[in-house]
């Protein structure tokens, strides 16, 4: 494939040439990122990418669905099996998609939705002011505890008894802490609401066991195929029977045409790989790194949010070190280590320079680090945040980078052949 690309438009296959070698030589701990399999990138680029497959297996507007039909079928049953689920849509192009799908599939435009707010974890379709998701429908947000930054359900029950809303939404892209979702689940049926759950950055870790699952308390589970599940970029709905022809018809025909048939084949691959053993082994380890690093960083006097992890994730308050966000993501980028600044709860400062920094470990398991390494990084942050406006040292944390990512070169399978799955 690239012979044919570096054939045919020579600067792209270039430039993705560079974004290889800038994956492989850099220490990548934005939390929603990892590195797919081969096996998940060739299905990714395969002959699917050219077949519309509009509608659902057995009922769809283009004929010669033969194969497309048993893709998706395959990736729907494999997300039953993985998730426990009754049901599972695998069309939505992402998890912004699917969250919306959820809403429209259960509740009407002006109705009142409660999510976690943005600037205390939450995302952006979950409700925040400059999503649309705001604009059709009425939109609560609950803070986190100001003093714990742990969520408060008391707040949340009594936000909940107040404002009445049809949908309560649990799940967050900046939460350090492992949810409850069955007192979410409770809160909701005490003010006759559907719980919609966001598992788009855990949803590997509730597979492999690491994180209770919300499937037996939500109405509907909306989650990405990326981030920890370490699959294509998509996403997925799951949700009790009752509720499928709905999620269905609000994915499409309400918000989407063709489904993307090679994104599916990619998902249908990577349920797979999460189907075993080795992927229960690196769920447990990404949590095992995560609390390496925090630990760490705890012991250089790194103020963290909720002050530690229960999951894949880490948020950093860069007050005490009177650091702004953006610049200590600037440096470390400069050093090859590549994070993203980001709101803390209770940000006297701007979104695009806020006081935090977000972390996380998907990524530089999935390579192999391990414990020591985790540690290792939180050496290098500790240099980059004491030398900020030192561009030798930062060059040379940079090399030391370099040579760690050398000895743990991005593997291009994760499952051994032949290999008894679970």
């Amino acid at each position: 494939m690239i012979n044919a690309l570096e054939q045919y438009d020579p600067q792209i296959c270039e430039l993705i040439r560079q974004e290889a070698a800038r994956q492989s030589g850099s220490i990548r701990l934005i939390p929603s990122e990892n590195y797919v399999s081969k096996a998940v990138m060739l299905a990714s680029g395969s002959c699917l990418t050219n077949k519309y497959a509009e509608g659902y297996p057995g009922r769809r507007y283009y004929e010669g669905q033969q194969v497309t039909d048993l893709i998706e079928r395959t990736a729907q049953e494999r997300a039953k099996k993985l998730f426990k689920a009754d049901h599972a849509n695998v069309q939505p192009y992402s998890g912004s998609v699917a969250n919306l799908a959820a809403y429209a599939a259960l509740i009407d435009p002006g109705e009142t939705i409660m999510g976690m707010s943005l600037s205390h974890g939450g995302h952006l379709t979950h409700g925040w002011k400059v999503s649309l998701t705001s604009k059709f429908y009425n939109s609560v947000p609950y803070p986190v505890n100001p003093n714990t930054g742990m969520l408060d359900f008391d707040k949340i029950e009594e936000l909940a008894m107040k404002h009445r809303p049809k949908i309560i939404i649990s799940g967050a892209t900046a939460y350090p802490r492992e949810i409850d979702f069955e007192i979410f689940g409770q809160i909701a049926k005490k003010v006759d609401a559907y719980m919609v759950s966001d598992i788009a950055h855990i949803a590997g870790l509730v597979v492999a066991g690491i994180h209770k699952s919300p499937v037996p308390y939500a109405d509907v589970v909306s989650t990405t195929t990326h981030k920890t599940l370490r699959g294509p970029r998509g996403g997925m709905l799951l949700c009790k029977e009752e509720h499928a022809k709905k999620v269905d018809k609000a994915v499409f025909p309400g918000l989407q045409g063709g489904p993307h048939v090679h994104t599916m084949t990619a998902i249908a691959v990577a349920m797979a790989e999460a189907d075993t053993t080795e992927f229960v082994a690196y769920a447990k380890q990404i949590v095992e790194n995560a609390k390496a690093l925090a630990e760490k960083l705890l012991e250089y006097g790194f103020d963290l949010v909720t002050g530690g992890t229960d999951n894949h994730l880490i948020l950093i308050d860069l007050r005490s070190k009177k650091i702004p966000g953006k610049k200590l993501a600037k440096a470390l980028d400069r050093a090859r280590i590549v994070t993203n600044y980001n709101t803390i709860p209770g940000d006297p400062a701007p979104p695009m320079n806020p006081n935090g920094l977000r972390i996380g470990t998907p990524a530089i398991t999935t390579r192999g680090f391990k414990q020591g390494q985790a540690k290792q990084i939180a050496d290098f942050i500790k240099t980059v945040a004491e030398n900020i406006d030192n561009e030798s040292i930062i060059e040379q944390v940079g090399k030391e980078v370099l040579l760690l990512c050398s000895q743990f070169p991005v593997p291009e399978h994760f499952i051994i052949p032949n290999k008894n799955n679970k």
